[in-house]
């Protein structure tokens, strides 16, 4: 488990969505293995138990799995594949955000949750800057 995973495996407000944003340098040193040669992170968010990394090549999902969240998935997606996103703001009563991603050839867009802790408009921003290339 890395560092920041370890940082907020017993941490009960995480159960709740305390999503928040990982300083970059942290995040990539936390997942250097999953990085390419001379590869940044640029952004990184933890949302509940999954990992969203923002480098200068892709986007980077990282999805807990099960009970113990011990087996994870990593998903790859090269920024040129996102044929378009959406986010979906939250309102009154509903207090998560949305990202929806649709990828080329897939009908069902990867969909993401955020809740209060992070600013989807942040996040809407970083990936229209390495999508839109």
């Amino acid at each position: 488990m890395s560092d920041a995973a370890a940082a907020h495996a017993g941490d009960p407000m995480a159960l709740f969505g305390n999503a928040h944003t990982i300083d970059p340098a942290q995040a990539a040193q936390d997942y250097a293995r999953l990085l390419g040669h001379g590869e940044q992170v640029h952004a990184a968010f933890l949302l509940i138990r999954d990992t969203i990394l923002f480098t200068d090549r892709r986007l980077i999902l990282i999805d807990k799995q099960g009970l113990t969240g011990k087996k994870t998935e990593y998903h790859s997606v090269p920024y040129r594949s996102i044929t378009h996103f959406s986010v979906e703001t939250a309102g009154h009563f509903d207090l998560d955000a949305e990202l929806k991603i649709w990828l080329s050839g897939s009908q069902t867009p990867i969909q993401k949750t955020f809740t209060k802790g992070v600013d989807i408009y942040e996040v809407q921003a970083i990936l229209t800057q390495f999508a839109a290339r």
